[in-house]
């Protein structure tokens, strides 16, 4: 059942991936099918916040409880988010590309991303840093929620607080991208199974940790 269940969960995955690309949308101003993008773009953006704010929430988790696992928890979200956010400054470049006619463009969300990128590597350097399991779990937590506390500030108050080419509909209504009904239904389908990825990956690299943990005891 439990083999029934990953297999079924990793199909309907695909399924709704390859629903973004191949699902019929309308234009997207001049960009035509390259406005499929944006079905990656946010999403994998929307994820990496969720995967630094869990690393948050773990490393918490550890401080309090003392648990190794939520250690392993918090480096592997972090990790998770880490790659979804390379993702997502790779996805937004190739926007800014048939928008604004430069792969980057030093636009507040594209360096808000890129810092958090920066901060969050440092948090990789810092583990491997440090021998100790004890302490690397102790110090990398303590670093998961500084940084995690931060993200709220780079991704959704630093980009509206200066002047963006980036579409936002809060602050810059002129560049949001208006959805009819079959393109929200392709967008949300995106966003589900990212984050259903996201899912996914997680308790996949928990099993290995714990299965490391049987294995070292």
């Amino acid at each position: 059942m439990d083999k029934l269940l990953k297999y079924g969960l990793f199909i309907w995955l695909t399924a709704v991936i390859c629903f973004a690309i191949v699902a019929p949308i309308p234009a997207v101003g001049n960009m035509g099918e390259r406005a499929r993008i944006l079905y990656f773009h946010v999403p994998t953006a929307w994820v990496s916040t969720v995967a630094f704010v869990m690393a948050l929430v773990y490393g918490a988790q550890y401080i309090r409880k003392r648990d190794i696992l939520y250690d392993y928890k918090a480096a592997s979200s972090a990790a998770l988010g880490l790659i979804f956010a390379i993702l997502a400054t790779v996805t937004g470049a190739v926007w800014a590309k048939f928008e604004w006619g430069a792969f980057w463009n030093w636009d507040p969300r594209q360096t808000s991303i890129f810092v958090l990128i920066l901060v969050y590597g440092a948090y990789f350097a810092l583990r491997s840093a440090v021998e100790s399991e004890e302490q690397r779990a102790k110090l990398s937590s303590v670093y998961s929620i500084l940084a995690g506390i931060t993200v709220p500030f780079f991704i959704f108050i630093f980009p509206r607080i200066v002047d963006s080419l980036h579409p936002d509909p809060i602050v810059n209504s002129s560049g949001k991208v208006k959805m009819d009904t079959n393109m929200l239904i392709v967008f949300l389908s995106s966003l589900a199974g990212f984050t259903g990825l996201y899912v996914w990956m997680l308790n996949l690299r928990v099993r290995i940790a714990k299965l490391n943990l049987k294995e070292s005891s």
